[in-house]
């Protein structure tokens, strides 16, 4: 999701208001991360936000503040995106290697899909890959960071909030956030061996390395060719979201990453032209989010729930996720002037 491009200085507002967005940033993260979808019912909401706030929200801070102080765009935080996914994943609490991790949720009956797509010698599920990881990059950081800069002014939106002792500060929660998921994932006694962690390792490692690449910081010239409408661009992404689920197996993995390569290349593709804005980087940034808070009536909670427990959280999911993207589109429209520059 390219959007525009300014240098990133640092932003000398007062202390209170620099926090505001971090604060913002921290608790949106879990509650997309783990509530959108329907993963828990309303009593859970803000134990999510209190034990998995410091994990989600500081990873999401922590790749936001190296994209802006970088001047790297959205492509960087993607890759970044990526890769903690696969840190997530991978290492801290292993859900990727570990073929368990689900047997206690009402999600234990989804092993025997996984394992159609399983990597013989690495034994982890591609299909399951794609899920974690994905959902990672579109709800746990993607959606968070793009509704807390749609809520800032042109001139706020792509600097930094944070300088290094924030940095840092950030750093410190984020970590003992992760100690504390992976020392509880620990409860089944698994740990992956050897080859998955260096494996998982060398992959963070390349998508790391390549979100820093300079490429990402130069913005790109605009065509004269006008972009479609925002909302045009959100309907391609959620109809996009559901084709990479239609079909079981390896086949529907060629699919679906071929669907998501698409859409990526489109949307890099729909950025480089006239017009291209903020209001188009919200509708494709926050269309996973829209798609989650509407599968959220068809899918369980992690824990046995009532049915009214599990209806209530699903509106409350609706209403939340109508409350942050209508309030960022009612922001945007305030602004002004609306100012488009280079995609980056």
């Amino acid at each position: 999701m390219p959007t525009e491009s300014r240098p990133a200085t640092a932003d000398r507002l007062p202390l209170r208001r620099r926090l505001l967005p971090v604060v913002a940033l921290l608790l949106i993260a879990p509650w997309a991360a783990e509530c959108s979808w329907g993963g828990f019912t309303l009593d859970d909401f803000l134990p999510v936000l209190i034990f998995l706030g410091p994990m989600y929200g500081g990873a999401a801070i922590l790749i936001r503040e190296t994209a802006r102080h970088l001047g790297a765009g959205w492509p960087a935080i993607v890759l970044l995106a990526a890769a903690f996914g696969v840190l997530q994943a991978g290492l801290v609490d292993q859900s990727l290697f570990n073929p368990g991790y689900l047997d206690d949720t009402e999600y234990a009956d989804t092993r025997a899909a996984a394992e159609a797509t399983l990597v013989p010698g690495l034994e982890f599920s591609v299909r399951q890959a794609f899920d974690y990881v994905g959902n990672h990059i579109a709800l746990t950081i993607c959606a968070p960071i793009v509704l807390v800069e749609s809520f800032l002014g042109p001139e706020r939106r792509l600097r930094p909030w944070l300088g290094r002792r924030g940095l840092a500060v950030v750093g410190v929660i984020y970590l003992l956030g992760s100690l504390l998921i992976f020392s509880d994932s620990g409860r089944t006694g698994f740990l992956a061996s050897p080859l998955q962690l260096t494996f998982a390792a060398a992959v963070i490692l390349a998508l790391v390395a390549t979100a820093l690449l300079p490429r990402w910081r130069h913005p790109h010239p605009r065509h004269a060719r006008r972009a479609p409408g925002p909302v045009w661009v959100g309907l391609v992404v959620v109809v996009v979201h559901f084709g990479t689920d239609v079909t079981p197996g390896w086949p529907g993995m060629v699919i679906a990453l071929a669907l998501a390569a698409g859409t990526a290349g489109l949307l890099a593709f729909w950025s480089s032209r006239a017009g291209w804005g903020q209001r188009h980087v919200l509708a494709a940034g926050t269309a996973s989010l829209v798609t989650a808070a509407a599968f959220a009536y068809l899918v369980p909670p992690y824990s046995p729930a009532t049915p009214s427990a599990a209806l209530a959280a699903d509106v409350a999911v609706s209403v939340v996720t109508a409350a942050l993207i209508g309030g960022a589109w009612w922001r945007l429209r305030r602004a002004s002037p609306v100012v488009h520059l280079g995609a980056s």
